[in-house]
């Protein structure tokens, strides 16, 4: 076939060029998407950042999503092997991925058993399996937005909505769980130094100090060892057999894990969603059911050397004490000074969000076991049931209200 003279080629070009700038301009909104707020992420710094803090922050940021391989240090035993793959978009964790506690049958769950399952290994190693009639506590990894601002309220205020012996007769008697740092937390760090703290992470508040939750984090869910902890984790069920990969402990740096410290304290806590009349309805349920006596709506924080934590309100919608949840939520595995039954007041900040960040499923409760918010509320009992009950109680119109008001949390 000869060869179009260049004027038809030069036609047929401007017609194709006219063709798709029509189909551009006449249904572009079909075709193209527009990014998310920024209030509507999980993983939007503070603002204002210095420009110290903004490349702390980024350098954490790279540590938080990065993959460790075998030949990194990853393992020998792991739940994951990034901190990104359980918290996605630094939410909370999917359903699939859960953490375990046992203990062997008859035993002491503070002495027996290793502290948290590991069910996956690097080739050569044989993963963690549970001995038949093990004591398991499956968890969902938190988010871990905002939580320099959780780390940045004083003890003092949480210890003040203490009720251990419930001397207001309401049914709900609050306790902090006190505990101890490792030895590796400085005094100079919230929640180090000598004595006991209050602990603010963990699903039964068991930890006072980021720099240990992470700690704990990379040698626990990736075995990955650092500075701070530089042994290999041990042999299913602590007998004593010492488990080891090909790379040098530890693996990374200080710097490497306070980047990653840096990181999530700086992590903001997304906005609040739209407030229309029906969320303002279900916020005079949430309050009429007696649900902020827990689930407080703002703590204040204290003096920080960071000044976008401090003295500021952090709108989280707990009190980061611990409650007896009932017979049906206990794992029965003691944790510090929580009992089986108890459990830290879940924060209620980013409800709305948890569907977007998990495949749009949605789960609720320590170990996701709910599927819907009314389904989490349905399941509180304990000191919990009295408002629990109220809600089962409610007319469809105001529990269609406080179910609009939590999801614009």
């Amino acid at each position: 076939m000869p060869i179009s003279p260049w004027p038809e080629r030069w036609a047929l070009s401007i017609f194709i060029f006219l063709s798709v700038a029509s189909v551009f301009t006449t249904s572009c909104e079909n075709l193209l998407t527009e990014a998310p707020n920024d209030g509507d992420l999980l993983e939007t710094p503070l603002p204002n950042l210095t420009r110290e803090l903004q490349i702390m922050f980024n350098k954490g940021d790279a540590n938080f999503e990065a993959t460790f391989s075998v030949v990194q240090g990853l393992g020998p035993l792991f739940n994951n092997a990034s901190c990104g793959a359980c918290h996605p978009g630094d939410g909370r964790g999917p359903e699939s991925v859960t953490f375990q506690r046992f203990t062997e049958p008859g035993g002491d769950p503070r002495k027996n058993g290793e502290p948290q399952l590991q069910q996956f290994a690097i080739p050569g190693v044989s993963p963690e399996s549970l001995p038949a009639g093990s004591l398991t506590s499956p968890r969902t990894a938190p988010p871990v937005f905002g939580v320099g601002l959780i780390e940045s309220i004083p003890e003092a205020t949480i210890l003040s909505n203490e009720d251990a012996a419930d001397t207001d007769g309401d049914g709900i008697s609050g306790k902090a769980n006190m505990v101890p740092a490792p030895p590796f937390v400085p005094p100079t760090e919230i929640g180090g130094g000598p004595g006991l703290h209050v602990g603010r992470f963990g699903l039964k508040a068991n930890n006072a100090s980021l720099l240990a939750q992470t700690v704990g984090a990379y040698l626990q869910d990736m075995g990955i060892t650092s500075d701070f902890a530089p042994e290999e984790t041990v042999h299913p069920l602590g007998n004593g057999v010492t488990l080891g990969d090909n790379v040098p402990d530890p693996e990374i740096s200080a710097a490497t894990v306070q980047q990653t410290v840096m990181y999530v304290r700086l992590l903001s806590p997304p906005d609040r969603g739209p407030i229309t009349a029906e969320v303002q309805a279900g916020e005079q349920v949430f309050t009429d059911l007696n649900c902020q006596t827990c689930h407080i709506p703002t703590m204040q924080t204290g003096p920080s050397g960071i000044p976008q934590l401090s003295n500021v309100p952090v709108n989280l919608y707990s009190d980061l004490l611990l409650h007896d949840m009932g017979t049906e939520l206990a794992d029965g595995r003691p944790d510090e000074q929580a009992s089986g039954s108890e459990w830290k007041t879940r924060p209620l900040w980013g409800l709305r969000l948890i569907g977007d960040f998990l495949g749009g499923n949605s789960n609720y409760m320590h170990d996701g076991r709910a599927a819907t918010l009314d389904a989490a509320i349905r399941l509180h009992g304990g000191e919990a049931h009295v408002s629990s009950d109220g809600y089962v109680a409610l007319s469809d119109t105001d529990r269609n209200a406080l179910i609009a008001f939590l999801n614009s949390l």
